[in-house]
């Protein structure tokens, strides 16, 4: 598959929002047959144990991601096989491997899809029962492609899970809203989860910038909030300064996640100072132009919270929720 990029797509992530995530590298896996053979007993210390004889060295495991970790468990289990590459990793594997995001722990297990009868699940591999895909290879495995691992997430999985990998892949070209209706639209009908994932094709939207911004969205959804705006700019008498992540009439809210007081690596408490005060005289302009809400992570996780918080400013659940009337219809 031609990453969405090269054929034009240019997510807004170009302007805002973190960069790509940087994959798992499986030469970070060491086995056990090749560490002894450099005189080191991995099981004496200094080493972590991923998967039957593969190693990842222990400060280099700390230093990574949720992600990245069991993209890590995903290669290691490859390696293990009698046959690598044999398997396509399919679910929360195959979005590991492209670097999705998850709300939520990561699996123990893999995820592997059907692929005939010679496929067997064991304690450490489930089989995913799903229509054939054409697999990517992707970093020396095969996982199912950006658009159908999306879509197999929202059939099975949240759908606050779901929308963030949608719009994580959107908003980092791993494919098209084009390509996840087409996804969406091949789900046959009577299969376990087709609204599910339709839905989600509906909703998702690459200018959500973060996991905490697409929860947020997820939760507005189902609580019938108004739809907001994504990524609404900014401007006063004095210019333009940024984008609030959601918009309303006359209302802008924020979910503050932690990239928007981030400080760089070893910064003295100077610049810890000015990132906060940048942050302090950003909020008071934009409170001279709207009113203004505010949440975390703890205030979409509970519902009633998220709830109050735009209430406040004006933001009302309605008798009849309206997202899939303002645009992104499902797919027919």
């Amino acid at each position: 598959m031609t990453p969405a990029r090269d054929r034009g797509f240019v997510p807004l992530s170009g302007m805002l929002g973190d960069p790509a995530p940087t994959p798992f590298d499986p030469l970070l896996l060491r086995s056990t047959r090749v560490l002894r053979a450099l005189g080191v007993d991995p099981g004496r210390g200094g080493w972590h144990h991923v998967r039957y004889n593969a190693w990842v060295e222990r400060s280099a495991w700390q230093a990574l991601t949720p992600e990245q970790q069991h993209a890590a468990l995903v290669h290691a289990t490859d390696l293990g096989c009698h046959e690598p590459g044999r398997h396509v990793y399919a679910l929360e594997s195959a979005a590991a491997v492209w670097g999705l995001p998850r709300i939520g722990p990561w699996p123990r297990h893999v995820t592997v899809l059907a692929t005939g009868p010679r496929t067997r699940g064991s304690r450490c591999i489930r089989v995913h029962v799903g229509a054939p895909a054409e697999p990517v290879t992707l970093a020396g495995v095969r996982v199912t492609g950006p658009a159908r691992t999306v879509i197999d997430l929202a059939r099975t999985c949240s759908l606050e899970y779901a929308l963030c990998a949608a719009d994580h892949a959107l908003r980092h070209g791993l494919c098209t809203a084009a390509e996840l209706d087409e996804a969406a639209v091949a789900v046959a009908p009577r299969v376990r989860g087709r609204p599910a994932a339709r839905l989600v094709a509906a909703l998702a939207d690459g200018d959500s910038m973060s996991a905490g911004e697409s929860f947020s969205r997820a939760r507005m959804f189902q609580l019938g909030l108004p739809r907001p705006q994504l990524q609404v700019p900014l401007e006063d008498d004095d210019g333009a300064f940024g984008h609030g992540d959601f918009g309303w009439d006359g209302v802008v809210g924020e979910f503050d996640g932690r990239r928007k007081y981030a400080v760089p690596e070893g910064a003295d408490p100077e610049a810890a100072e000015r990132v906060l005060w940048a942050e302090k005289l950003r909020e008071d302009r934009i409170r001279r132009r709207a009113r203004l809400a505010r949440w975390v992570w703890r205030d979409v996780e509970q519902e009633w919270r998220l709830v109050r918080i735009l209430g406040e400013q004006g933001v009302h659940p309605q008798p009849r929720p309206i997202w899939l009337d303002l645009g992104h219809p499902p797919a027919a």
